[in-house]
């Protein structure tokens, strides 16, 4: 059972979700409060004054980006997690920007998952996580660090970079890939740019601009949906070594990248 002082407020207009998620985290041992639409949440925001936010994107009244837009003005820092029907690259890109940590899908939804987000968004708080960075499996070569949200891919890329003899460790979100990066040291970082907390931007500005410069010159490959030229100009000038589009590339490709820019 994790710490029951925590207060999660739940802004969800469909009653059963939301008497789900209260019910399972009353007995995980979290004070929670519930809301159902957006006008009422935002006032319970004021009042009760949560450790974390779960929020709805579509609901009557006041939808979950107003809530977001007027949390972002007063400059509260709340932590939100966003649970939505769609997981739609622009929408969850949107709710990044104006402050959510993470984002769920509500046809993918269970309760473990959104435990282990909350779990683990509290123990990076606290520092439980701090420099406690595990390789994915025992090949002793090149260190590779893989920042991916996204579960599957992540464990794919893991694993074809050990069969061809990489020691790669898997990072899902933004300020956790910065503190990788700079306590590792890795040969190379593989990087997505839609993350949880900080995007990989602002990664790549905060490894870059470095005073290590054993840091600020290890090789980052942005790994991307995206395929804007916007994007891929923006990532180059901020000091990534390329931009790899994912859907057009395979792991065999994505091998070969990695070790022309490692021999470099």
């Amino acid at each position: 059972m994790l710490n029951n002082t925590k207060k999660i407020l739940i802004i969800e207009d469909e009653d059963s979700l939301r008497d789900l998620i209260t019910n399972h985290l009353s007995k995980e041992g979290f004070r929670t409060v519930a809301a159902a639409n957006g006008e009422i949440g935002y006032k319970k925001i004021k009042e009760e004054k949560p450790d974390l936010i779960l929020l709805d994107i579509v609901m009557p009244i006041m939808d979950g980006y107003q809530v977001l837009e007027k949390m972002y003005k007063e400059k509260n820092k709340t932590p939100v997690i966003i649970i939505s029907n769609s997981g739609q690259p622009v929408e969850i890109e949107k709710t990044k920007r104006l402050g959510a940590v993470d984002h769920l899908i509500k046809t993918e939804f269970r309760p473990q998952d959104l435990m282990i987000i909350i779990k683990k968004h509290f123990d990076s708080l606290s520092g439980k996580n701090k420099k406690k960075y595990i390789p994915h499996s025992d090949v002793k070569g090149p260190k590779i660090v893989i920042v991916e949200d996204e579960k599957f891919l992540r464990e794919l890329c893991a694993s074809e970079l050990d069969k061809a003899g990489f020691s790669t460790f898997e990072i899902i979100d933004g300020t956790e890939a910065v503190n990788a990066i700079k306590t590792i040291k890795p040969d190379l970082a593989l990087l997505d740019l839609l993350l949880p907390d900080i995007n990989g931007f602002d990664v790549l500005k905060q490894i870059k601009s470095d005073h290590d410069k054993n840091i600020a010159n290890i090789p980052i490959l942005i790994f991307s949906n995206f395929n804007d030229e916007e994007r891929i100009n923006q990532a180059k000038n901020l000091g990534a070594e390329d931009f790899i589009v994912k859907s057009n590339f395979t792991p065999k490709e994505i091998i070969e990248k990695i070790k022309k820019y490692i021999k470099k």
